[in-house]
C-alpha cells in the first residue's frame, strides 16, 4: 500500500473556511440539486441570516456532474458556487466520488462489493463499490482532476472534501479483487509465505500454506476464521480505503497545491471499521462526523469522548466537526428530536473538545430519499419554526465565541485507544463475549467527565510524557514499542490505571506466555495465572465494599500492594485492585468490571493519587474543559444534570455576554464558557 510523502508546504490553514483567523465556523451540508433553482437565492439569504460561514458541495452529485463517462455537466454547480461566493460563504468542496452513478456499475458491475457470504450488493444505495477497484478508482480520480481543472482557483474554494464517511458501507468487501488486492498486501507485508505461516499460527488446523496465491479473505468457513486472518483483513481493509483517499488527495495536491485537504472520518464509539490513527497523517484538516445514538445511557458523554479521540487524532490541534444533527436523524429504530437547548448545548461541546468548526447535515431537511426523515438547519416546517430560530440562536452564540479559535485543550490525563486491539478483542473464541472493544474506555473517560477532568484520547504510541494520568482500558492487542515508553513516563511521576484484558498478544495476536497481563506484568507488579470470567449476571463482592462484574483472574502479587480483594468463592482474598509503585509514579490494576458508581469511586482514588484536580469545584455532572490560547483561557462549563448548578467563576461569560464575578448560576442543561479573570 502507498504512503504519501508528507511535506512541509502542504497547506494546513483553514481559517478562511470559518470566515477569519478569530471565527468559528458554522456551516452545513448543501445539496442543491434537490432543489428547483427558485429556491437557490433564498437559501443563500436564510444562510447569512444564521450566520454560516461555510457549506459542503456535491458530496453526491457524481450522477449529475457526470451524466455519461466523460461528459461533464458544471452548469448548474457553477451557479451555485457564484451564488455563494458572492454572499460570503465559503465552500468545502467534494469531489463528488462517495457514490459512483448507475452507469459505472451497469458498465463494470465488477465493481460492486461482495459480502463475506459471496452477495453481491448492488446499486440503489450510496457506496457501492468495491474499495479495492482499480476500475473506481481511475474514473473517480478523472472526476476529481476536473473539478481541481475548474474550481481549484475560484475564490469561494477553502478547502477540498474527498469522497465521504470512508467504509460506513462498503467494508469489508470480499470479493475476488479485494482477494487479489489482499495477496499483495501480504506479500509487501511478510515477503515470504514462511513468515506469514508464523504470524497467522498456520500450524493450528492444518492451515499452512504454499504460496500466497493460496490465500483468500476471511470469507464464511465452517468455523471461526483464522484471528490473525481476520485481524489482517481489516488492516487491508483500511488500507485500501486510505489508497483510494491518496489518489484522489495525490491530484488535488498537484492541480490545487495551495488548497488544504481533508475527508470526513466518524469517531463514534460504534463505528471502527478504519483505523484513523494511519489516516490522520495524510489529513491537512482532521474532520469528522459524530452522531448521537438515543439508546446510548449517557449519549452526551459519547460525544465528549468522540471529541476528544479526533483531537487526539488531529495531534492537539483544533478540528472540524463536519456533521452532526440539529434534531433527529432517520437510522435508528426510534429517531427522537433533540429537546430545547440541546442543539446548543451539543454544539458547545464540541467546540469545548476542540472543534473551530461546526458542521451540520444538512441545509434543508430533504423531501425524498432515504434520508427525507434525517433533521436539517431548514426543517420540513420552514423558517417559522422553533428548530429554525434555534439555528439562528446557535449562530449568534457562536459569533460570540470566535476569539476561542485556535486555542488547544488543556488535559493532564489521557485515554489510550487502537483500532487494531478493538478488531482483534472483538472476535469469538475469547475467554468471554461480554468483553467488548470500548465499553471500558468509554466508561473511565465518563467517570473523569464527571469529575470534571478533561482528557486526551490518544494511541498507545503517542508521546505520553505530560500527562499526570494514563488510563490503559483493555487495549488488548500490546506492541513491545508501546511498554518503554509507557514505563518511563510512570517512573516520571505519572499513576497509570490499566484495565483487565490488556497486554495480552502481540501485534500478531499471539498470546502473550509466561502469565498474563502479558506485556504488562512488569510494570504492574501482578501475575495472573487463570483468566476467571464471570457468568452474565454473576458479580463479585469486594472487600472495599465494590462490586465487581464481567471479569475476574487467578492474581498473585508480585511487587503490587492490594487495594481491594474478592470476599467470597473460589476467588475469596484474591486481589482485584492493585496498586504498584514505579519510580515516582505508581500503577493501578482493575482485575473487573465496576459499575459507573462504583468506577466513580475508583478514578476518584486514582485522581487524587495522580494530584488531578477539576478547574474548578462544582457539583458532579458539571463538564469541565479548559481552552488555552495566547495567553487567554476559556473554562467551558456544560451541566448535563437535571436541576441548576453554582459554580465559583470569575470572567465574561461568552455565551450570555454577560460578567460572571465570583459565581455562575447555571441552569439544568445550561452552557457557559467564561472568559477567565477578564
Amino acid at each position: 500500500m502507498s504512503d504519501e510523502v508528507r511535506t512541509t508546504t502542504a497547506p494546513t490553514d483553514w481559517s478562511a473556511l470559518r470566515g477569519g483567523a478569530a471565527r468559528l465556523g458554522l456551516g452545513c451540508d448543501y445539496n442543491p440539486e434537490q432543489w428547483p433553482r427558485e429556491v437557490w437565492r433564498e437559501d443563500v439569504r436564510l444562510m447569512q441570516e444564521a450566520g454560516l460561514t461555510f457549506v459542503t458541495l456535491g458530496v453526491f452529485s457524481w450522477s449529475l456532474l457526470e451524466p455519461e463517462p466523460g461528459r461533464h455537466d458544471f452548469g448548474w454547480l457553477d451557479e451555485v458556487v457564484d451564488l455563494l461566493a458572492g454572499a460570503g460563504i465559503r465552500i468545502d468542496l467534494a469531489t463528488a466520488t462517495a457514490s459512483p452513478p448507475p452507469w459505472l456499475s451497469a458498465m463494470h458491475p465488477e465493481t460492486l462489493p461482495v459480502d463475506r457470504e459471496g452477495r453481491r450488493l448492488w446499486p440503489g444505495g450510496r457506496q457501492a463499490w468495491c474499495p479495492s477497484s482499480t476500475v473506481f478508482r481511475d474514473r473517480a480520480v478523472a472526476l476529481t482532476a476536473a473539478m481541481a481543472e475548474r474550481y481549484g482557483n475560484h475564490e469561494a474554494l477553502a478547502l477540498w472534501h474527498v469522497s465521504n464517511e470512508y467504509g460506513c458501507h462498503n467494508v469489508p468487501c470480499y470479493c475476488d479483487t479485494c482477494a487479489a488486492g489482499f495477496r499483495r498486501w501480504l506479500e509487501q507485508r511478510y515477503e515470504s509465505v514462511a513468515t506469514l505461516n508464523d504470524a497467522w499460527g498456520t500450524a493450528f488446523w492444518s492451515q499452512r500454506y504454499t504460496g500466497f496465491e493460496q490465500v483468500l479473505p476471511p470469507r464464511l468457513a465452517p468455523t471461526p476464521s483464522n484471528p490473525t486472518q481476520v485481524l489482517d483483513y481489516a488492516r487491508f481493509s483500511s488500507d485500501a480505503l486510505l489508497d483510494q483517499f491518496l489518489a484522489e488527495k495525490q491530484v488535488l495536491r498537484e492541480v490545487t497545491p495551495h488548497v488544504p485537504v481533508t475527508t470526513n472520518f466518524m469517531t463514534l464509539s460504534h463505528f471502527r471499521h478504519l483505523d484513523y490513527t494511519r489516516w490522520a497523517p495524510h489529513q491537512d484538516v482532521v474532520s469528522t462526523d459524530h452522531y448521537l445514538v438515543a439508546t446510548q445511557p449517557e449519549a452526551e458523554a459519547e460525544l465528549s469522548f468522540s471529541g476528544d479521540l479526533t483531537r487526539g487524532l488531529a495531534g492537539g490541534r483544533p478540528w472540524l466537526l463536519m456533521e452532526h444533527s440539529t434534531g433527529a436523524v432517520n437510522w435508528q429504530p426510534v429517531n427522537p428530536a433533540k429537546p430545547r437547548g440541546q442543539l446548543l448545548r451539543n454544539a458547545v461541546e464540541h467546540v469545548a473538545h476542540g472543534a473551530d468548526g461546526i458542521g451540520f447535515f444538512q441545509w434543508r431537511a430533504s423531501k425524498a430519499g432515504t434520508e427525507k426523515y434525517h433533521s436539517g438547519l431548514v426543517p420540513h416546517a420552514g423558517t417559522d419554526s422553533r428548530p429554525w430560530r434555534d439555528v439562528v440562536h446557535l449562530g449568534e452564540v457562536l459569533g460570540r465565541l470566535g476569539e476561542v479559535a485556535g486555542s488547544r485543550v488543556e488535559a493532564r490525563a489521557a485515554v489510550l485507544w487502537d483500532y487494531e486491539s478493538g478488531w482483534a478483542t472483538d472476535q469469538p473464541s475469547h475467554p468471554s463475549e461480554l468483553v467488548r472493544y470500548g465499553e471500558d474506555a468509554h466508561a473511565v473517560h465518563a467517570a473523569l467527565l464527571h469529575r470534571g477532568v478533561a482528557a486526551d484520547v490518544v494511541h498507545p504510541g503517542a508521546d505520553l510524557s505530560g500527562y499526570q494520568l494514563i488510563v490503559v482500558p483493555t487495549v488488548y492487542l500490546w506492541r513491545e514499542e508501546w511498554t518503554g515508553p509507557l514505563q518511563r513516563a510512570v517512573e516520571a511521576g505519572a499513576r497509570v490505571l490499566v484495565t483487565f484484558y490488556s497486554g495480552m498478544v502481540d501485534e500478531n495476536d499471539h498470546v502473550r506466555l509466561g502469565g498474563y497481563p502479558g506485556a504488562l506484568r512488569s510494570l504492574l507488579g501482578i501475575r495472573s495465572d487463570e483468566l476467571w470470567p464471570l457468568m452474565p449476571g454473576e458479580t463479585s463482592t469486594l472487600d472495599n465494599g465494590l462490586t465487581g462484574s464481567v471479569w475476574a483472574e487467578q492474581l498473585r502479587l508480585e511487587g503490587a500492594e492490594p487495594q481491594a480483594c474478592h470476599t467470597a468463592g473460589d476467588l475469596a482474598g484474591v486481589p482485584a485492585i492493585t496498586r504498584h509503585a514505579v519510580g515516582e509514579g505508581a500503577a493501578w490494576y482493575l482485575a473487573t468490571r465496576l459499575g459507573p458508581a462504583d468506577l466513580d469511586d475508583l478514578v476518584a482514588q486514582v485522581l487524587a493519587d495522580a494530584g488531578v484536580e477539576a478547574p474548578v469545584p462544582a457539583p458532579r455532572g458539571v463538564e469541565q474543559v479548559r481552552r488555552i490560547g495566547d495567553g487567554t483561557s476559556y473554562l467551558f462549563l456544560i451541566n448535563h444534570g437535571d436541576g441548576p448548578v453554582s459554580v465559583p467563576v470569575t470572567g465574561h461569560d461568552l455565551v450570555s455576554a454577560t460578567d460572571v464575578d465570583g459565581r455562575l448560576e447555571l441552569a439544568a442543561g445550561g452552557v457557559a464558557v467564561i472568559r477567565e479573570g477578564s
